[in-house]
């Protein structure tokens, strides 16, 4: 004979995934679109990177990633214009992160 305390809670079992799976539904709710930008935003983003990264300057960069802006301060290290890349140190971890600029959304000296 099984212990009654353990059947008590087999109905509990498959909260954790209807939990994982309402989640990802309130997710895809906050979900936006990756904003376009004009030729004159992606000139400024790109004038604004160069100038943090010759005059070593601190940024907040507001990217786009899986559906969400984001923003972050850091410290550019590189801007590759023509390999759609740079590479920034950011604030909290001193990592380098190496992003593409087609994600970047804005881009403001601190």
């Amino acid at each position: 004979m099984e212990p009654r305390g353990m059947k008590k809670w087999r109905p509990f079992a498959t909260m954790p995934k209807q939990y994982i799976g309402l989640k990802e539904i309130i997710n895809k709710q906050v979900e936006v679109a990756q904003p376009v930008l004009t030729e004159e935003q992606m000139e400024h983003i790109n004038f604004t990177l160069i100038e943090a990264l010759h005059t070593n300057k601190q940024v907040y960069l507001t990217y786009y990633k899986k559906g969400k802006c984001i923003t972050e301060t850091g410290f550019i290290q590189f801007v590759d214009s023509l390999g759609n890349l740079f590479i920034f140190i950011d604030d909290i971890f001193e990592l380098k992160n190496k992003m593409r600029l087609s994600e970047l959304i804005d881009v403001r000296l601190a």
